[in-house]
């Protein structure tokens, strides 16, 4: 029995753990930028003394989705969007350079440049700071230019750049904090080759009714290994009551 009980133990564990990383990325099918985490069931022997003869399953992280989100068209002129590979360059909460798809881009109360989270937006010199303006445009390099306060329409200037990175995508991760990081530790060069849109944001890459169907899925996984327990019990009970009768 505590075979049994072991299998349907550790299956309904790991269907729980899928089940998270599911509903996590179920609660940000609406993110900006979002990357779906992605995640399999491996087999995994039972280390220890005695014959190797059981096995159970884990759910084990095999990585992030790469795939574009769809490109929304919001025609705000803070917003944009990465086109194709590449990444923007912010300042995590540690003080050190992250990465981020989120274009949903703001100047807050001083003149700072942020994400939609508030995590400042790294140029080629630090954060960008945004003089007071009439207008302002991102232009597809990520060079901002704007029209300052009291200036005519004719009169433009370029205050700074963003910083657009493509690190290939076996080299970076995500934190905890939503944002990627490169797993060295190491900053990458800007690439002159990353494009953003402006007035565009790109949307979360979850597909959610892909994952509406496979939080379904794991909840029957998830009842059956319950049933499993409960089987596994009643079968140690009946084993008691011949065991008295003998």
């Amino acid at each position: 029995m505590d075979r049994m009980l072991y299998v349907a133990m550790s299956g309904a564990k790991e269907t729980l753990r899928a089940q998270t990383v599911n509903n996590h990325n179920l609660a940000n099918a609406s993110t900006t930028g979002f990357r779906a985490d992605m995640a399999a069931f491996q087999s995994r022997a039972v280390d220890g003394s005695g014959y190797a003869s059981r096995v159970y399953t884990q759910s084990a992280s095999t990585g992030w989705d790469h795939k574009q989100g769809a490109m929304l068209s919001t025609g705000r002129e803070l917003d944009v969007a990465v086109n194709g590979p590449g990444w923007i360059a912010v300042q995590g909460a540690d003080g050190k350079e992250a990465y981020t798809r989120a274009g949903d881009l703001q100047v807050d109360a001083t003149g700072q440049l942020t994400t939609g989270t508030g995590h400042p937006v790294l140029g080629d010199g630090g954060p960008l700071a945004i003089p007071p303006y009439s207008s302002i445009f991102i232009a597809a390099d990520g060079s901002i230019s704007i029209v300052a306060q009291g200036q005519s329409s004719q009169t433009t200037s370029t205050i700074g750049r963003l910083k657009l990175v493509n690190p290939p995508n076996d080299q970076i991760d995500r934190g905890d904090d939503g944002l990627f990081r490169m797993k060295d530790g190491s900053n990458p060069p800007a690439d002159a080759a990353v494009q953003v849109g402006s007035g565009v944001l790109e949307s979360s890459n979850v597909n959610a009714a892909e994952a509406m169907v496979n939080m379904i899925e794991l909840a029957r996984h998830f009842e059956m290994q319950v049933k499993a327990i409960r089987t596994a019990e009643e079968n140690a009970t009946a084993a008691q009551a011949l065991m008295r009768l003998g």
